[in-house]
């Protein structure tokens, strides 16, 4: 027990103080120069960044009059060619649905020349990724744009790009997915002789399913988006319909097109949602 300046302190409560005084947080730290200079390079590329993107209010504020008139233009929604809308519009979720469901059937083997617990060899691992990687990169429109000018005008131009694009997708996630399966159950098999084949089958697409099925159904919703947008520029669906009216200023028809995806979109999310939160509830 010690006196300071008519205080007691024990050596307790010196100790309770050094307690308190590591579970302090932590101050941040000062940036070394070069982290100011790199913030600083930063800040003045997006300045000139928001200068090259043509961002101005003025240009925003004359707009709005036109917004507003496109808007009352578009109400009350057209339907006098609700029929041929209707039909483009199921024509994209087929795209989807068919270019989603083909696409997750080739990206089951792909995924597996990409992990390395199932890849025969790293340079086949290194190729199958280099490949998937370029189908993610390259963008949906210049696929799309590439088949038109291949195939044709069309759904089988669209159904391309969004099978190409699922495989660019799922491929990377489906290959993750194996590569974090946990090693024991495929060893304990290999140690009584099971082949590579048998080990998948029976344990790494097994515990890897359900991230399968969340990826290729987040996939889905991608695709039926993408195909919206895949008519612009003739690959089939809904998107080539809200084209033309928008060309031939038939902004009500155009607005009827906008429910219809919208209706489309939500109500694949929904289905999504339902079939994910049930995979919870059996996972749990």
């Amino acid at each position: 027990m010690l006196e300071r300046g008519g205080e007691t302190v024990t050596s307790a409560h010196k100790a309770n103080l050094s307690v308190i005084g590591d579970q302090m947080p932590v101050r941040f730290e000062r940036p070394s120069w070069l982290s100011n200079i790199l913030c600083a390079l930063f800040l003045l590329f997006l300045l000139w960044s928001m200068s090259s993107a043509g961002l101005s209010l003025s240009d925003l504020l004359e707009g709005l009059p036109n917004m507003a008139t496109i808007a009352g233009e578009m109400v009350p929604p057209a339907t006098d060619r609700a029929g041929p809308m209707a039909n483009a519009i199921l024509v994209t979720f087929q795209m989807a649905l068919v270019g989603t469901v083909i696409g997750i059937l080739i990206s089951i083997p792909v995924a597996m020349l990409m992990a390395r617990n199932t890849s025969p060899h790293p340079i086949v691992r290194h190729v199958a990724r280099s490949v998937v990687s370029f189908f993610r990169t390259v963008p949906d429109l210049a696929w799309a744009l590439f088949f038109v000018a291949s195939v044709g005008l069309g759904a089988f131009a669209g159904t391309l790009t969004i099978i190409i694009d699922t495989i660019g997708f799922c491929a990377r996630f489906f290959a993750e997915s194996m590569e974090e399966v946990d090693p024991g159950p495929s060893e304990a098999l290999a140690s009584i002789g099971a082949s590579p084949i048998d080990r998948i089958v029976v344990v790494l697409l097994p515990s890897a399913m359900p991230s399968f099925i969340n990826t290729s159904l987040f996939s889905l919703e991608k695709a039926v988006r993408s195909s919206v947008v895949l008519g612009l520029v003739g690959a089939g669906g809904i998107g080539a319909e809200l084209a033309v009216s928008m060309e031939m200023f038939r902004y009500d028809q155009a607005a009827t097109i906008v429910i219809m995806i919208f209706v489309l979109v939500f109500a694949v999310e929904q289905f999504s949602s339902v079939i994910r939160n049930r995979l919870l509830r059996q996972n749990v």
